[in-house]
């Protein structure tokens, strides 16, 4: 039994909303979303003795909900192909054979702190990951959002790193061109009717 103290009553009020958007965010399912939570606080009552205080509560639940997670990718990847066709992608490739730039990327004149806080351009990325097909979709965000490590990607989707960092790029690829598109060719307007 933990000395810890975990006040589980309250967790519904404390990290629901929070653990829900989170959720959302990876599944992209409302019905998935708030199932996984469910499941994640029952798991987390389940397992309350074995709380033993090396982390906040918040942290320790939300390290069951990415356990969750997981499971419900488990669970979907034999339902999804990782094979990469050429049709995946259709723009040209932004890198020469050389690994050059072929066409430079636009400067978005921004401070990467303040682009951060910025809710416009949340929304407009928002968007665009929503836009991203939903392998892609799901994989950018365990690498670049949850830091998941490149190995266990591959062993949780059944693919080889080589089609991993090809996701990744062709995912990239598509966000910038979708953000420019949309976000930056807003700001450049702003900027030109001031």
């Amino acid at each position: 039994m933990s000395d810890h103290k975990l006040d589980s009553n309250m967790w519904v009020d404390r990290y629901g909303d929070i653990m829900y958007r989170y959720t959302l965010l990876r599944v992209k399912d409302v019905d998935s979303a708030e199932e996984i939570v469910q499941n994640t606080f029952m798991a987390a009552i389940q397992a309350q003795s074995n709380f033993a205080g090396l982390s906040t509560e918040k942290s320790w639940l939300f390290g069951i909900l990415k356990h969750k997670i997981m499971d419900h990718f488990r669970g979907q990847k034999r339902l999804m192909s990782f094979n990469l066709s050429d049709n995946d992608d259709s723009t040209e490739p932004d890198y020469d054979t050389s690994g050059h730039w072929r066409i430079f990327p636009k400067d978005w004149g921004l401070d990467p702190e303040k682009a951060a806080e910025n809710n416009e351009l949340a929304r407009h990325l928002q968007g665009c990951l929503d836009g991203l097909p939903e392998k892609f979709r799901q994989i950018f965000i365990m690498k670049e959002v949850d830091g998941l490590d490149s190995t266990q990607i591959c062993n949780e989707f059944d693919i080889k790193p080589t089609n991993l960092w090809v996701i990744l790029h062709r995912a990239r690829n598509q966000l910038k061109q979708c953000l420019e598109a949309h976000w930056l060719s807003k700001q450049e307007d702003k900027k030109t009717k001031s």
